[in-house]
């Protein structure tokens, strides 16, 4: 679908707002601060803040929005919250799959208005703001300075809450994650004595405040403080020229698009759909293995029960500059679709400039709306006869109604299964594709039947480990900034495995060290945030 109309790029310096950087802190001078603007109840502006999110299920109505569009701005906000004893949560695209925003919120940060993307010569980096939309940070990156970060499809999602979830994207197979490249993080955060407070964080190695770096490369958001500025640099990049101190994307993306028609899809063409395209990731998604630079997304509806039963489809992309891209995709393609009845090309293989591909490829705020819910798992190989049934069997069901849902197997791994478990918190790295499980409704009478269902088909599809994708040679846990409440409730998750061995694996106990730290009264909390250690 093609991306929501933005503003133009920015080129410039960083601009921090009044503040002097000293040592890893930074101390606002005697410029007094403005004040964030302050929405309440009742201000008209109030329901369109309250309706400023993707998911339709959650309403966030605190006694009031803040809006900031500097760091001191956003250190008043957490400290006035703080010093009142007001519950705050902070929010940059408003596309949380759960509720972690608005439950009990009393007053929401919210970060829309702070969405600069510039490059900053004193640290040689590229500064990010949390508000600036993914699609204003590939625009502007490109269009500026040729670079580019390995982010997600999803124009509308902000940066700030993707980037500290861990980020991965089109290019991450061939890139690595989002936050391979995450250089230093500004954050607000809070002190025992219930001080808040600016500091920033860089991954070298002799930072006294790498810690709080560390979990923000991929411990998710709202567990330590309120991020006001990312900054972005490849490892190792030297010189201080901005085009070579971050990838550069590939300048033609040549793509294709293939589908099935429901109506001539049987089990047993469906197993040999999902198994070649299982063993295909399998075999090619090593860094170095020829198949690397495509990146997939099996995008599998469910059967409608009408009169038309509609189709599915998959969507493959790779570099179009690579000598021999052409016939990279051709034998992609042949493989998947190899021994596969009724299948259709629906565009054939086409090249487009890259912002142009990943304009076309977007989804705006508007197209992701509704309500819906959301489930994940990490893959190391392809789904296992039993699960490819199970998923069939949903799909194709009859008993229930649901106007949407939907199966999408994201291609991973490559560059992103180069760095080590514990380098970054994003353990996961030698995985070879996504599984994301969704149903989507516009009744709200219908939550209630539509939830019992997608459960009911995620705890079929992961029976064996309790429900839930529980690390072991097919399954390797899920992915925070996907988040599912069920994964800690004893109901849905009966694998005697704690939710945070699902996304954190063995980095939760670090993770709980760098919350004691920096938010030791957990000011920052929500369903599925780290525990401060007891």
């Amino acid at each position: 679908m093609p991306g929501p109309t933005r503003r133009g790029f920015i080129v410039g310096t960083a601009a921090l707002g009044g503040a002097a950087v000293i040592g890893h802190q930074v101390i606002a001078d005697a410029t007094p601060v403005e004040d964030a603007v302050v929405i309440p109840r009742g201000d008209a502006r109030y329901e369109d803040l309250v309706l400023r999110r993707t998911s339709e299920r959650f309403f966030p109505r605190p006694e009031h929005f803040r809006l900031p569009t500097t760091t001191q701005q956003v250190e008043r906000a957490v400290q006035d919250a703080v010093r009142a004893g007001k519950r705050v949560t902070v929010r940059s695209g408003g596309h949380c799959y759960e509720n972690f925003v608005g439950d009990a919120a009393e007053v929401v940060i919210d970060l829309s208005a702070m969405r600069q993307v510039t490059f900053d010569p004193r640290r040689g980096a590229f500064a990010i703001e949390p508000g600036a939309s993914l699609w204003e940070v590939y625009q502007r990156l490109y269009l500026g300075w040729g670079v580019t970060i390995p982010g997600g499809q999803c124009g509308g999602v902000a940066a700030g809450g993707h980037i500290q979830g861990g980020g991965y994207g089109p290019l991450s197979r061939r890139l690595g994650s989002v936050v391979d490249y995450l250089h230093a993080v500004e954050v607000v955060v809070v002190d025992r004595s219930g001080r808040a407070r600016t500091v920033v964080a860089t991954r070298e190695p002799d930072d006294e405040n790498r810690d709080l770096w560390w979990a923000h490369t991929g411990g998710g958001g709202g567990n330590f403080g309120v991020v006001t500025r990312y900054w972005m640099r490849t490892p190792g990049a030297t010189g201080d020229d901005p085009g070579h101190l971050l990838p550069k994307p590939p300048g033609v993306t040549l793509g294709a698009t293939v589908a099935w028609s429901w109506r001539d899809t049987t089990e047993e063409s469906f197993h040999r759909l999902l198994r070649n395209h299982g063993e295909w990731h399998e075999r090619n998604s090593a860094p170095d293995s020829r198949g690397a630079s495509v990146f997939s997304l099996l995008l599998i509806n469910r059967r409608d029960t009408g009169a038309d039963p509609g189709s599915f489809a998959m969507v493959s992309t790779v570099d179009g500059t690579l000598p021999d891209a052409d016939r990279v995709l051709a034998d992609h393609l042949a493989e998947v679709t190899d021994g596969v009845p009724g299948t259709v090309v629906v565009r054939p293989p086409h090249r487009l400039p890259w912002l142009a591909a990943v304009k076309a490829g977007s989804l705006s705020q508007s197209d992701e709306s509704g309500m819906f819910k959301a489930k994940a798992a990490y893959l190391r190989k392809r789904f296992t006869d039993e699960q490819i049934g199970t998923a069939y069997s949903f799909l194709t069901s009859t008993d229930h109604h649901n106007e949407r849902a939907l199966l999408i197997l994201v291609s991973y791994g490559g560059k992103v299964n180069t760095v080590a478990p514990d380098a970054t918190a994003s353990p996961q790295r030698d995985s070879v594709m996504k599984a994301v499980y969704t149903v989507t409704w516009t009744d709200p009478d219908g939550e209630r039947s539509n939830l019992d269902w997608i459960r009911r088909w995620y705890a079929e599809m992961y029976r064996d480990t309790g429900g839930v994708p529980v690390p072991n040679s097919v399954n390797d846990g899920s992915y925070i900034n996907y988040p599912d409440v069920d994964t800690a409730d004893p109901e849905w998750n009966r694998s005697e495995i704690p939710w945070h061995a699902l996304y954190y694996k063995d980095n939760y106990p670090r993770l709980q060290q760098v919350k004691a730290r920096w938010d030791p009264r957990d000011v920052f909390h929500h369903a599925l945030s780290i525990r401060v250690p007891r």
